[in-house]
Order: C-alpha cells, then sequence, then structure tokens
C-alpha cells in the first residue's frame, strides 16, 4: 500500500494512472478515492481535481452497471479531505461523514432500480434465514427505510476509513508519526459533542426526517472514543493485543454505545491529560 501511495505522489502522471487503474479493478476501486483524497491532501483541491478528472471515468462506468458506491465516495471522501486540510481538524472532517451518509441515500432513493433490487436481496436473505416465527413482521416502508440507513451508514464507514487510509499515507511518506499523534489527541469539542447528542435525542423522538439518521450521529462519537482507547494505549504504553480485543469488543452494539458514551465524557474532562505514563525503573 506504501509502494502505491508513493507510485501516485511521484507525480500528477502517476497519481492518474494509480487512480485509474485502481478504478477498474472490482474491489480494489474504493481505493481510487483514497488516492485523490492524498493527492488533496498534500497538493490542494487544484490538482486533486485534475486526478478525479481521469479517476471518475472508470467509476461512471461501475455507477451504469448499478455499483454506485466507489463514484459516491470520490465524491464524499475528497469533501471530507478538503474540510480536514482547511480545518486540520477530524472533528469536522466526521461531521461531513453524516453528509456522505445523506448524500448516499439521495442517490439510491434516484435510482428506485437499483433500490429495488436490494429490498428484493434483503426480503430474500430474511425468508432464508429468518423464516420461524420468532422474527417480527416487517413492513414494506420499515424494510425501505432500514435500507436506506444501511446503505448510507456502509458509506459513511467507508468514507472515514478512506479518509484515515489517504492521512496515515500523508503521514508515512512526508510526516513519520504524525498521523499517530494527530489520531492519539483527537477529542471532540463539548459543542460539538452536545450537537451531536442533541441530533441524536431528536432523531429518537421519531417523526422527524433526522428519524432514520440516527445512527450516523453516533459514528463521530464512536471514532472519538476509539482515537482515546489508542491514545491512553499509547500513554500507558500497554501491549497491542489490547487493541486487538478492543476491536473484538466492538462487534458488540453495547461496546459501541458505552464508547460513545466515553467520548462524550472526554470531550469534557479530556482524560488523555490526567493520565501519567508509566514511570521508567531505570533498569537496563
Amino acid at each position: 500500500m506504501r509502494a502505491l501511495a508513493a507510485f501516485a505522489m511521484a507525480g500528477r502522471r502517476q497519481a492518474i494512472i494509480a487512480a485509474v487503474l485502481c478504478g477498474i479493478i472490482p474491489l480494489i476501486n474504493m481505493i481510487s478515492p483514497a488516492l485523490v483524497a492524498l493527492v488533496l491532501l498534500r497538493h490542494g483541491p487544484r490538482e486533486a481535481l485534475m486526478v478525479a478528472a481521469f479517476a471518475v471515468l472508470p467509476l461512471i462506468g461501475w455507477a451504469s452497471v448499478g455499483d454506485m458506491t466507489p463514484l459516491i465516495l470520490l465524491v464524499g471522501v475528497g469533501v471530507m479531505a478538503e474540510v480536514l486540510r482547511r480545518t486540520a481538524s477530524w472533528q469536522y472532517a466526521l461531521l461531513a461523514a453524516i453528509l456522505v451518509a445523506v448524500g448516499a441515500e439521495a442517490v439510491l432513493m434516484m435510482r428506485p432500480a437499483v433500490m429495488d433490487l436490494l429490498l428484493q436481496q434483503v426480503e430474500a436473505f430474511m425468508a432464508a434465514g429468518g423464516g420461524s416465527a420468532e422474527l417480527p413482521e416487517v413492513t414494506p416502508e420499515t424494510l425501505r427505510e432500514g435500507v436506506l440507513t444501511l446503505f448510507g451508514l456502509m458509506h459513511m464507514l467507508m468514507a472515514v476509513f478512506l479518509l484515515i487510509l489517504a492521512r496515515w499515507w500523508q503521514a508515512l511518506m512526508y510526516n513519520p508519526g504524525g498521523f499517530q499523534k494527530e489520531f492519539h489527541e483527537f477529542r471532540l469539542q463539548p459543542s460539538v459533542a452536545m450537537l451531536l447528542v442533541g441530533l441524536f435525542l431528536l432523531a429518537s423522538l421519531g417523526g422527524t426526517v433526522l428519524t432514520g439518521w440516527i445512527l450516523y450521529f453516533v459514528i463521530p462519537l464512536a471514532v472519538a472514543g476509539v482515537a482515546l482507547v489508542h491514545g491512553l494505549v499509547g500513554i500507558k504504553r500497554l501491549s497491542r493485543l489490547f487493541l486487538v480485543a478492543f476491536y473484538l469488543l466492538l462487534l458488540s452494539p453495547l461496546a459501541v454505545q458505552l464508547l460513545s458514551v466515553a467520548a462524550l465524557l472526554d470531550s469534557f474532562y479530556d482524560f488523555r491529560r490526567r493520565i501519567q505514563p508509566p514511570a521508567d525503573d531505570g533498569s537496563i
């Protein structure tokens, strides 16, 4: 992966070649938006637009046959990268990720054929794996809303991951250790954290356009919680096995909720500033 990023950073022609070739290959085409984001973070929007003008061509091809994800991510990750470049703040980039999720929903609603195909696949999956009476009856409208939310959430998470990848590439080549320091120190401002909590509560009440977006407001808090754990592990110099166990725990929705609460508290109390690193005993 580092070799790919280094090749793309060797010049505009190389960046175009890398982005286009990655965009042609199935699954690997998700890497193309990260390469464009890397160019944007390093050289700014003008150079990134020149690369994106070519990178978008194979992604339009994929969108024409029903795979809209790479094209959505090219736009979404580009917007997030520009926000991060201008503000040097991950919290604003994560807020922009909410717009990626909402935009993905809008794109899906404008493609009714793709929407119907997804609904058919979900219905077939439910019929095959859950034909028992234990499952509650799901109305078509509820199923539609659920598919829209999952579609938006998937694109939001992938956009965050690809921006992290682009930022890691940038630090790896031009600022070794910079991404780790940046991520370990990341925490939400109290006002932003409370805004997310307020939107979450408002969405939980139901009856508003925000109702289907509940999970979108949790993701920035969850990412801040992940940064908190990484920061504490770094300060206390704990084993990497601790992080492995932590990510396994994240498979539980309850763990994600607790992590989000920890991030909210951290926005006010800054736990990393209050934790001292282990003392050096001076042993050889």
